[in-house]
């Protein structure tokens, strides 16, 4: 007998009914709270992504970005080239692939995108707040390992690994004073120049 195979149709209803349903209401928080979040910025959801993909992995190819963003490689591209009209990136190839177009954050687009990560204020997100009680309860945020999982089963390895770096890069270019993030490079920059 497969493995995989649901043990009932109903069962497997159930579960997707109830992952669907749950989905759809974080992520009608979440898009909420992004769109304020970024709005003074004068960016859209997707062309803040494609710069946090962008700076994540140190320049990316559209195909990169369409898999890590998950959005389609045609809404990557148009978002890029919108980023790219505002000198936000740049597009080139490297010397060792010239089959794909990669792009980079120019230093207007990592100072934007650095100043949005500065003025994050947490209290104004949804999922944040609703997660405080299980924080006050346990000490911690939620880890979301099953959730991981699933999602390293859907979109595979490389997806999790980036996903993986993406937090670790905050983790370690950024730190926090007074209660907000503030860029490493800002932060020592701004010391030599005292």
């Amino acid at each position: 007998m497969d493995q995989h195979k649901a043990e009932s149709i109903k069962q497997s209803i159930l579960y997707s009914h109830k992952v669907a349903q749950l989905s759809k209401a974080l992520w009608k928080s979440i898009e909420k709270d992004w769109q304020n979040w970024i709005k003074p910025y004068d960016l859209n959801i997707n062309e803040h992504h494609i710069l946090l993909i962008a700076y994540q992995l140190e320049g990316a190819s559209i195909s990169d970005i369409a898999k890590f963003g998950v959005m389609h490689v045609s809404t990557a591209f148009n978002f890029s080239k919108k980023l790219e009209e505002r000198g936000l990136l740049t597009f080139s190839k490297r010397q060792t692939d010239k089959r794909n177009t990669y792009v980079f954050l120019t230093k207007e687009g990592e100072n934007l995108l650095v100043e949005t990560l500065e003025t994050y204020n947490p209290t104004n997100y949804g999922v944040y707040s609703g997660s405080l009680p299980i924080k006050e309860l346990y000490g911690k945020f939620p880890e979301f390992s099953e959730l991981m999982s699933i999602v390293k089963h859907i979109y595979g390895q490389d997806f999790m690994g980036i996903f993986e770096n993406s937090i670790s890069k905050i983790e370690t270019e950024f730190k926090e004073e007074d209660g907000k993030l503030v860029s490493l490079s800002k932060s020592e920059s701004e010391a030599k120049s005292s």
